[in-house]
């Protein structure tokens, strides 16, 4: 039976963390750049299915627009100490409190239609939310309440807000609350097909948790009086409390993309990443080079080489490098950069069908990842580290924001990396434009290794 009481446990939060179908979840290419709003049915949705969310956009700069649908006063029906105008007052000023922890730059609205009336007032919602979608910057991705989350209002607003996105032609991202509470995990309406996550960084994790409790009159008692009870159960928020956001997008699982698709690129660009004259890529391969752990390797192995640049400067720190491509056109270019090498070989080679024999002291896996699909990036990584010789380093470098060609995103990438490499985590590099993790068979660290510690 389907029920909407937070005052009740529901679902243990332990028994979804369980199922091995939510820590295997895709990871999602959020969109970092543009216009983002976040629209929520009642106040302190944003901060339990968006939270997260709109702590990363803050952290890279894009603040998204919080819109609240309803005033939230139905919360507490009956409460001797705060009647409905009161609490709906306190409501608001808990989401600026709330957002303000965690997006202190993003513009709130709340709309003030009445809490639980929502169906109601449908199509007053609906115009006012084209308006505001549709005033000012083009609105790029829109995160709003899951349409099968049960609760009526809930359910309103998020088919009103799936309409608009396709009426707009922007992404849209649908956050679960209720789900947790009244479904389990084999219950044949949850949408694991169509789910994926959002790695929160450790800043976003401890700021949604603050911003939860900003929202007082939801988790803590109003008085002694039982109409005055917290209406969210202690165990209920525990379920809010990941190092992710889960959230059900569209789209299909794509396939690896073919070499034809890197041949054409190479027919009509020279340069069509932009390795030699944009910055991004200079000051990527320099985060590269500094962030191996040892000054020099025997045998090292670069994927997905391209035209060569980085290859070039991998040279100086190896005895012998293969450096690999499925691109012909690609692999010319980058032997002719490296002419003077006689230690660097460059082949091409599609390591979806067969990784080059090792052992290797070192891999190389930088903007590559994202070209397979999940399964065959997981076979690749398997016999990646079957190759690896006693000691050695892996490196990954991706771009985090999204490419729709792409099959996979830069965090989902990194995600399967964590959860399918025995190996140590070395370092790690993060920001909102690319994710860099070095993996080591030797755990020791750079001072360990060089005898200052």
């Amino acid at each position: 039976m389907v029920t909407f009481d937070g005052r009740a446990p529901g679902t243990p939060a332990g028994r979804w963390s369980a199922d091995p179908r939510l820590g295997a979840l895709p990871a999602l290419a959020l969109r970092r750049t543009g216009r983002t709003v976040v629209v929520a049915a009642h106040p302190d949705d944003e901060t339990l299915g968006a939270g997260g969310i709109l702590a990363e956009l803050a952290d890279a700069g894009h603040p998204a627009d919080v819109v609240i649908v309803s005033d939230g006063a139905a919360s507490h029906p009956g409460s001797p100490t705060l009647d409905p105008d009161a609490l709906a007052t306190r409501r608001w000023a808990e989401v600026v409190e709330a957002v303000h922890l965690l997006s202190p730059d993003s513009p709130i609205t709340m709309l003030g239609h009445a809490d639980g009336g929502l169906r109601e007032a449908r199509d007053a919602i609906e115009d006012d939310l084209r308006g505001l979608l549709s005033d000012g910057a083009q609105v790029d991705q829109l995160v709003a309440p899951w349409r099968g989350d049960g609760h009526r209002d809930h359910r309103i607003v998020g088919e009103i807000c799936a309409a608009l996105a396709d009426e707009l032609g922007c992404t849209l991202l649908e956050y679960p609350l209720w789900l947790w509470h009244w479904a389990t995990p084999d219950d044949a309406r949850v949408p694991w097909d169509r789910m994926r996550v959002v790695e929160l960084s450790d800043r976003s994790v401890v700021r949604k948790q603050r911003a939860v409790a900003a929202h007082v009159t939801q988790v803590t008692a109003l008085s002694s009086d039982p109409r005055d009870a917290p209406t969210l159960h202690p165990a209920f928020l525990r379920t809010f409390d990941r190092d992710v956001e889960v959230v059900v997008a569209a789209g299909e699982a794509r396939d690896t993309l073919p070499g034809e698709f890197f041949d054409a690129t190479y027919d009509r660009h020279e340069d069509p990443w932009g390795y030699t004259d944009r910055w991004y890529e200079e000051r990527k391969r320099a985060l590269t080079l500094a962030a191996l752990p040892a000054a020099r390797y025997g045998r090292v192995l670069e994927i997905g080489c391209g035209i060569g640049v980085l290859t070039q400067q991998l040279a100086g720190r190896a005895d012998h490098l293969l450096a690999v491509d499925v691109s012909a056109e690609a692999v010319t270019r980058a032997r002719t950069r490296v002419a003077g090498l006689p230690h660097v070989r460059v082949e091409v080679a599609d390591v979806a069908d067969a990784v080059p024999a090792g052992p290797f002291d070192l891999v190389v896996l930088s903007e590559v990842g994202y070209y397979f699909s999940r399964p065959t990036l997981e076979r690749v990584l398997a016999d990646l580290r079957a190759t690896l010789a006693p000691g050695g380093t892996l490196l990954a470098c991706h771009w985090r924001h999204p490419v729709e060609a792409y099959p996979l995103g830069g965090d989902e990438v990194h995600r399967v990396l964590r959860r399918t490499l025995d190996l140590s985590l070395l370092a790690e590099h993060r920001e909102a434009d690319l994710l860099l993790d070095v993996y080591g068979d030797d755990p020791r660290s750079v001072a360990e290794r060089t005898g200052l510690a």
